[in-house]
């Protein structure tokens, strides 16, 4: 048999495997990498954290000008005007700057851009398209895909997934969005600004129901405060088109009464599934698990040679997470050490104000039978939000009551997206709430939160 054409063939050119591939490239290794969007990047760049940050921070902007906020500081304006498309193209122009700027590092990398659709043939051999390519290894990073309720399909127009609600044409007088997750609150939070009126139905007691439930709590009150019906421990039981609207029909979740809510854009945002259909992988002697790959500690599978990171394997499905298991695959690879702590996974919601959050949260720590200690520190007594005027929020420290090692951290203000990387660098070095307590912070700064909250772990704080 003739040799295999490349050393790596990457599957999916989103966060984990353009990573993935450049990487491996830099380690001497030839390198392909598949994907079939016309631009590489994933869903991450093109249809999902970069487009929905571009149009949050854009929302932001428009809501302090038109709602008097600036006022506060000293700035008075006259009458202002949203500019829907203006918006829209920037969007669309720091989308393009990414993805050309992906495709730029795949030839400085020297990684060959298969473009095409991949499905195995076998474990050493993949079609694209209809031409055969043969590899040594094989990294799976296909991502993940939309998942949808049983009976409601999206039509693209009135009832939308998070790519179509990224471009809509107008504001919605009336946006529904299906599920209390981290997508659609942050889509809710944008159409919201400009202007919407937002109502979150999730089939939960609570929305974002993985985060520490005093966070979340906080979160919704937060939420509601700025105009969102949020509708917790509801069932949606039906979503049917109605002239130029929709229909949705919901209940509650134990039962009861049906009601109908009439809306102008339906977003169905009830989470997302391992993009695995297609790829026939089968063919390679690897059987999924509830879609996903089963993989072993270093990402590689059951099949010598076949390898998986990112949404399809278990985990948060988080776009830094899917890089750190690309540099760590691809090293494994190039024979070197690559490891992943996935006790350490920050994940942040960037609504305004943020809510971030990594490592344990008390129920989970109170499940395991975990004695901890818990410090608070309200952004009330920040110098810094209160020169800034953005008192909202506080962050949260949770501490192993004997050893004082930080579990967890979790923030909910408008800093809290940024400061949640200070927390995971020091849980990934082992600290002590001690320690950030006696780490020397810069002031006025929002950071200083932190500190105050690790030194209220043993009830010292300063400005509290």
């Amino acid at each position: 048999m003739s040799a295999p054409e490349f050393d790596v063939v990457v599957i999916g050119a989103g966060p984990g495997g353009y990573v993935a591939a450049i990487r491996a490239a830099q380690h001497g290794l030839k390198v392909a990498c598949v994907e079939k969007r016309a631009s590489l990047g994933g869903t991450c760049l093109n249809v999902g954290c970069i487009p929905s940050k571009a149009l949050l921070h854009g929302s932001e902007f428009y809501e302090e000008a038109a709602g008097g906020h600036l006022a506060k500081f000293g700035v008075k304006l006259g009458k202002v005007e949203l500019d829907l498309p203006a918006l829209l193209a920037g969007k669309d122009k720091a989308v393009k700057e990414l993805t050309d700027g992906i495709a730029f590092l795949f030839k400085k990398n020297k990684v060959t851009w298969l473009k095409g659709e991949a499905s195995f043939i076998d474990a050493e051999s993949i079609s694209v398209d209809g031409k055969t390519i043969t590899a040594k290894n094989f990294i799976i990073a296909t991502g993940s895909e939309v998942a949808l309720l049983p009976g409601m399909t999206p039509d693209g127009e009135v009832i939308v997934t998070s790519t179509e609600a990224l471009s809509l044409e107008k504001v919605p007088g009336h946006l529904v969005v299906i599920g209390g997750g981290y997508i659609g609150l942050e889509m809710g939070s944008v159409w919201r600004r400009l202007g919407a009126k937002v109502t979150v139905v999730e089939y939960a007691e609570r929305i974002v129901p993985a985060m520490d439930i005093e966070v979340a709590n906080a979160f919704a009150k937060v939420l509601k405060k700025q105009g969102f019906d949020i509708r917790t421990s509801t069932k949606v039981t039906g979503v049917v088109r109605k002239g130029a609207g929709a229909v949705v029909s919901v209940e509650p979740a134990a039962g009861g009464a049906s009601e109908e809510i009439t809306a102008d854009i339906v977003l169905l945002s009830i989470g997302r599934r391992p993009n695995t259909d297609g790829l026939n992988i089968e063919a390679t002697g690897i059987t999924l698990e509830k879609g996903r790959v089963p993989i072993n500690h270093d990402f590689s599978s059951q099949v010598p040679g076949i390898w998986a990171i990112g949404d399809v394997v278990e985990g948060p499905m988080l776009a830094h997470k899917a890089e750190d298991e690309g540099l760590a695959c691809a090293d494994n690879i190039a024979g070197l050490t690559g490891y992943v702590n996935h006790d350490v996974i920050p994940a942040v919601v960037y609504t305004q104000p943020e809510v971030a959050t990594v490592g344990k949260t008390e129920e989970e720590l109170k499940k395991a039978g975990i004695e901890y200690k818990v410090g608070k520190f309200p952004f009330a007594a920040n110098s810094r939000a209160k020169a800034n005027h953005d008192t909202e929020g506080f962050v949260k420290v949770l501490a192993d009551a004997k050893s004082d090692r930080v579990l967890g951290v979790h923030i909910i203000g408008s800093m809290a997206g940024t400061m949640i990387a200070e927390a995971a660098i020091a849980m990934e070095f082992g600290a002590s709430s001690e320690d950030i307590a006696m780490t020397c912070h810069a002031h006025p700064t929002h950071p200083e939160a932190l500190k105050e909250a690790a030194m209220a772990v043993t009830g010292k704080p300063i400005h509290m």
